[in-house]
């Protein structure tokens, strides 16, 4: 891919993740499977998020990490700038759309500060390097929790994903271990 920027990534990307979900229909079924929970540092709460467009589901993994007692929360952007936040979701409850009409739980449902989260992406690197859709909501968010406690952060995705190096600036905040079809990634941090 020589040494584009993000913004010149994003186009290609966003069509390979469209091809990669039609050739892989069953990818996050084999994503959840592939997880072996001791990998993970304990939880208590744990977010995932609502798949949009060829974003791989979650629902799998979800209902997977669901079954350890973990509180389960979901992510809500509610400010263009401002850090996403999470609120437990119940399914009893009806979504209501967020700022950019991603379904949510609703405004009464209680926020919660995950330690597990499970991010989407467009792109990933070995090194922990994540490109995301742009508007830094993840960034902020990742940056805003760790800054009180440890937060592990896990993509998900396809194997196809992958690239040699995601570009990324000082702020952009790394993934602990990426989860595709293929197996589980840890990053190494040394």
């Amino acid at each position: 891919m020589g040494d584009p920027t993000k913004s010149d990534l994003r186009a290609e990307l966003r069509r390979r993740r469209r091809k990669l979900a039609q050739a892989a229909p069953h990818a996050a079924q084999a994503a959840a499977e592939h997880l072996v929970l001791e990998h993970l540092p304990a939880f208590a709460c744990f977010s995932g998020y609502h798949a949009v467009g060829a974003e791989i589901d979650p629902s799998p993994l979800i209902r997977r990490l669901a079954r350890t007692g973990a509180f389960f929360a979901l992510p809500v952007c509610e400010a263009h700038e401002a850090p996403l936040v999470f609120r437990a979701w119940d399914e009893r409850d009806l979504p209501q759309p967020d700022l950019f009409g991603v379904p949510a739980p609703p405004r009464h449902a209680p926020v919660l500060h995950p330690d597990l989260i499970v991010c989407p992406l467009l792109a990933f690197d070995r090194q922990g390097g994540r490109l995301g859709q742009g508007g830094g909501h993840y960034d902020r968010t990742i940056a805003e929790l760790r800054a009180h406690k440890p937060v592990f952060v896990l993509g998900l995705a396809y194997a196809g994903q992958e690239v040699r190096s995601v570009p990324c600036e000082p702020h952009d905040q790394r993934l602990d271990a990426i989860l595709t079809e293929s197996g589980y990634i840890r990053v190494r941090k040394d």
